[in-house]
């Protein structure tokens, strides 16, 4: 006889009331893994670790079980939810019966700036794909020879493509040949890459290309007319992967617990590249079939979860990526419905955690930094930054975490409405803006962190060492625990200072490393290009009252916007420009800044304000 059957865990319903989504959660899983299995939107930015507090929910209805941050030990049940008032993290909550859930408005806010924009550059237009018109002789009784109306289709159609370079068919594109030949009168359009027919359309069918930067945290994609290299159609999207973690560190730890957790992360960044293309067809009225060609940029673990690589080697010092050579493979191989076809252009990465996003915005800014001592660096949960030296090109990784973004701040969120994204003094008061017209102020996004810190400094209420003082009317203590009010609901924690301090000190010890290693001074830096969605809204001056940039005179700063969008949609317009970025890849030399002697020093040094 066979076993007996056990039955079903138990498992109970959850009703996030302002969504309107429902969720199995099964018995023992908290309620954020749950959200996050049931494709519901609840940021958190430790991956829910418990760490961070932004995924913050209230009981409405139902009893659940409470783990506190601090110990990890269970408490007592809700003896009745219903009347419970109190926030409490997502990742920290099981249900013990169906409940219903309000998730906090900072946690599901829309992102209203994910950016895309980036300063164009000039290019000339070389495609990789390109599309020749054919036109065959029908074929005829008694003519199966190579001649005139003879032979396989295939072969005819190369034979036609043969000073185009052609030799070789795609199996898909052979599959659609000889049906599309008979049904269009024997003319078609072939598209030849390299020596290779990757499809085969009707005549005067349109050719577009996707250009993806999958950053950690937002990605954008740009919709090209292949044909001319003109922009139609961009987007910005939250990275789905955010709900893994904020940081690429918690990403790759969950992916290497299982490889049922690897598919998992796989599938996510998987699910961006086919929305955008998805999503950005529709804009122009598309099918996503006219997608020829797509590239795509991202750092070294955003590189290798995509492809599904071992990204264990790249947890653990010191940090080996599994390839850093440009790879081209078939957009159906990862799951994208293109043209069948179609291949996908991942840039070449460079070292540790420095990948081909950083090598597209190196290729998209060339004009601004050759025959000038530059710095480079696009500010992130991962910074990458390079010295610009003469023909040298010295590039370091900085493990800066998602604060600066808004991740791991008690109140933090990102750039959506309701976010506090200044803060000013004005009168020996604290003063803030938020994003949209007449909005409530609900947390506090990237640029707002960065410029409430310097505006604590400036007034005092931070010392020099990060520690929140007493005597101000922002300043509200209890005990040991001492945070700044920004508004309503919105505090700057202790804990939140120490995060940013952390941050900007690895950025800038970065920075200092490079200039050590090349025997120059910060008055050396000729000019400092500042890149990438966070970097386009921060305060300079800011930035540089707290240390986290040189105190160099602002008009040697320049704010580029999304230089790595620029970047891959160069590479996707141009194969000389592709064999560019390959070549700029390997004048790069990495440095492993844990491994340089008195970096520990070094970073203990850029913690304070001095």
């Amino acid at each position: 006889m066979h076993g007996e059957m056990k039955p079903p865990a138990p498992w109970f319903q959850v009703r996030f009331e302002n969504l309107d989504r429902e969720a199995q959660c099964n018995e023992g899983e908290t309620i954020f893994h749950s959200a996050r299995r049931a494709g519901v939107r609840i940021v958190g930015a430790c991956g829910g670790r418990g760490v961070c507090g932004t995924c913050i929910v209230r009981i409405a209805a139902g009893e659940v079980d409470v783990r506190t941050p601090q110990s990890g030990g269970a408490a007592a049940p809700f003896a009745d939810a219903s009347r419970t008032k109190e926030w409490v993290r997502a990742c920290l909550v099981r249900p013990s019966s169906d409940c219903v859930v309000e998730i906090a408005p900072r946690s599901i806010a829309p992102v209203v700036r994910a950016e895309v924009g980036g300063q164009e550059v000039a290019i000339t237009h070389d495609p990789v794909v390109r599309g020749h018109d054919v036109v065959l002789t029908p074929t005829s009784m008694g003519s199966g020879g190579q001649g005139q109306g003879g032979g396989a289709d295939a072969d005819r159609v190369i034979g036609a493509l043969r000073d185009e370079g052609a030799a070789r068919i795609d199996l898909y594109a052979l599959r659609e040949l000889p049906g599309l030949l008979r049904g269009s009168g024997w003319r078609l359009q072939a598209l030849v890459r390299g020596d290779e027919v990757i499809g085969v359309r009707p005549s005067g069918t349109r050719r577009l290309g996707l250009a993806v930067d999958l950053g950690t945290t937002n990605c954008a994609g740009f919709l090209v007319d292949i044909e001319t290299g003109a922009r139609i159609a961009s987007l910005g999207i939250e990275n789905p992967q955010a709900a893994y973690g904020a940081d690429v560190v918690s990403r790759v730890n969950h992916a290497i617990r299982s490889p049922a957790a690897s598919r998992e992360l796989q599938h996510a960044a998987v699910t961006a590249v086919a929305g955008l293309a998805r999503d950005l067809c529709d804009a122009v009225a598309a099918p996503t079939a006219e997608i020829v060609e797509v590239a795509v940029c991202g750092n070294t673990a955003m590189h290798h979860l995509l492809l599904g690589l071992p990204v264990s080697q790249l947890g653990r010092a010191p940090f080996v990526p599994a390839m850093c050579e440009a790879i081209d493979i078939k957009a159906r191989d990862l799951g994208l419905a293109t043209a069948p076809g179609a291949y996908v252009h991942l840039l070449p990465n460079i070292g540790g955690y420095v990948g081909g996003d950083h090598v597209a915005a190196l290729l998209a800014t060339e004009n601004r930094w050759t025959k000038t001592t530059t710095i480079v660096m696009d500010i992130g949960t991962n910074t990458e930054i390079s010295l610009i030296l003469g023909d040298s090109i010295t590039t370091v990784s900085c493990p800066s975490g998602p604060a600066l973004e808004g991740g791991h701040i008690e109140a933090g969120m990102r750039a959506a409405e309701g976010a506090i994204e200044r803060v000013r003094v004005e009168n020996g008061r604290l003063e803030i803006q938020v994003i949209g017209k007449d909005a409530e102020p609900v947390g506090l996004c990237g640029s707002g962190v960065l410029d409430a810190l310097a505006a604590m400094v400036e007034l005092g209420l931070v010392n020099r060492h990060g520690r929140i003082g007493t005597g101000h009317a922002a300043i509200r203590a209890d005990g040991d625990h001492r945070e700044v009010m920004l508004a309503p609901g919105v505090a700057f924690t202790q804990h939140d200072v120490r995060a940013v301090q952390l941050a900007k000190a690895a950025i800038r010890a970065g920075i200092d490393c490079l200039l050590r290693e090349a025997g120059l001074g910060e008055d050396a830096i000729e000019r400092m290009v500042i890149a990438g969605a966070f970097g386009a809204y921060i305060g300079l001056a800011s930035a540089v009252r707290i240390g986290l940039l040189p105190a160099l005179p602002l008009e040697r700063i320049e704010q580029v916007g999304n230089a790595a969008g620029v970047g891959v949609r160069m590479a996707l317009a141009s194969a000389a420009l592709r064999n560019r970025a390959r070549r700029l890849a390997g004048r790069c030399r990495y440095l492993e800044l844990g491994s340089l002697p008195d970096f520990q020093r070094i970073f203990m040094r850029r913690i304070g304000f001095e």
